[in-house]
């Protein structure tokens, strides 16, 4: 007996996670037709999720977890929710549930998965051997599970990477991103006061925090007439998460203020002059989409996902990676010309509205769901 409507089951590892990133997605193929469902660990986003009239399946995990038996476990729960459930499709978003959510969907004869690539993070930026190694068997899980379906990236570098591994170009979409809503996200008048600079992120030490804070301390020391600012939460099962108390410690020290996770950045980005990100490498970081499009002036490293977002010298800076001085000249170069960044913020809204908006990825996203069906 054939469904009255498709079934689309997304496995993302965290509520909140999926709320910020793909949620207006969901629903989109929800008005498009589908039945939808979230798989996710549940936390403080579950009545979220329902109230979008989705039905959600928690499921606990660790994003960290290597111990053998606990990811067989989690293996062999997924393998009986895919049973259970049979979607028409599923889509996968981040290493951990692309390569055991491609293992169980084989196992349980799920036809049509779409996995999503967010970025390569950790596992290919850190220099330490558990990151070496992870990265190794991830390689060679990609290249023995990622052979059916289709593949989401959100940046050529890691187009050309899967291409590398030897999966046909035809089973890869580039897509980038997850979207901005360009209405929320809207062009604001500069504040009063000294300029404010702002780092909008997970504070994680790949996302170049600790260059932002020497960058900031060097600005202090010449003089400059500027505030720093960090907003976002460490995330404690990242490798990568930096502590509440060295965070507390550079607020100490009056280098940066740290405001912590909100959620109203539309109305955060309104309050800072600039913004920036010198990440170590990205999907396609969707802070930096939100700062485009409420027509701020971005500062950035020359690096795959953030490069897709900045047009060096058009709506923001490029710098090398891990470079203070380079990214202090630059962050000297908008504080001091406030002309500059009223014309580099009017270019990042019109790119944000051109190339970014959550309609145009809704739309490319379903469009890939209906070849797959």
């Amino acid at each position: 007996m054939t469904r009255p409507r498709p079934k689309l089951l997304f496995f993302v590892t965290e509520d909140w996670y999926f709320c910020s990133h793909r949620l207006p997605l969901a629903l989109a193929a929800q008005q498009a037709g589908f039945e939808v469902c979230v798989l996710t660990r549940v936390r403080e986003h579950g009545e979220r999720i329902r109230r979008a009239g989705l039905k959600l399946i928690p499921l606990e995990l660790s994003r960290r977890g290597t111990n053998p038996l606990a990811e067989l476990g989690l293996l062999l729960r997924l393998i009986a929710i895919y049973r259970r459930e049979q979607p028409d499709l599923i889509h996968q978003v981040a290493i951990k549930p692309v390569l055991y959510g491609s293992l169980a969907a084989r196992l349980a004869g799920i036809p049509h998965v779409v996995n999503a690539i967010a970025g390569l993070g950790w596992l290919f930026t850190s220099p330490s051997t558990k990151a070496r190694l992870l990265g190794h068997s991830v390689v060679l899980a990609f290249r023995l599970l990622l052979n059916r379906g289709k593949l989401i990236v959100q940046n050529p570098n890691d187009l050309e990477f899967l291409l590398k591994l030897g999966i046909p170009p035809s089973r890869i979409a580039l897509i980038q991103g997850s979207g901005v809503d360009v209405l929320e996200f809207s062009p604001s008048p500069e504040p009063s006061g000294p300029p404010l600079v702002m780092l909008p992120s997970r504070q994680l030490w790949d996302k170049g925090i600790g260059e932002f804070v020497a960058a900031a301390r060097r600005l202090k020391n010449a003089g400059i007439a500027a505030r720093f600012v960090l907003v976002g939460a460490p995330d404690a099962e990242n490798p990568a998460a930096i502590s509440e108390r060295q965070l507390a410690l550079w607020q100490q020290e009056g280098i940066v203020e740290y405001w912590g996770h909100r959620t109203d950045m539309a109305q955060v980005f309104s309050q800072a002059h600039i913004v920036c990100l010198p990440s170590y490498r990205e999907g396609l970081p969707k802070a930096l989409i939100e700062a485009a499009a409420a027509g701020r002036p971005i500062v950035t490293t020359d690096v795959p996902g953030c490069r897709e977002v900045v047009r060096d010298g058009e709506n923001g800076l490029l710098v090398p990676v891990k470079a203070v001085e380079a990214l202090a000249d630059a962050l000297t170069k908008l504080i001091e010309d406030s002309s500059l960044r009223a014309r580099m913020g009017a270019k990042g809204r019109e790119m944000a509205v051109e190339s970014f908006s959550q309609e145009r990825i809704c739309a490319e996203t379903l469009a890939l769901y209906r070849q797959l069906l």
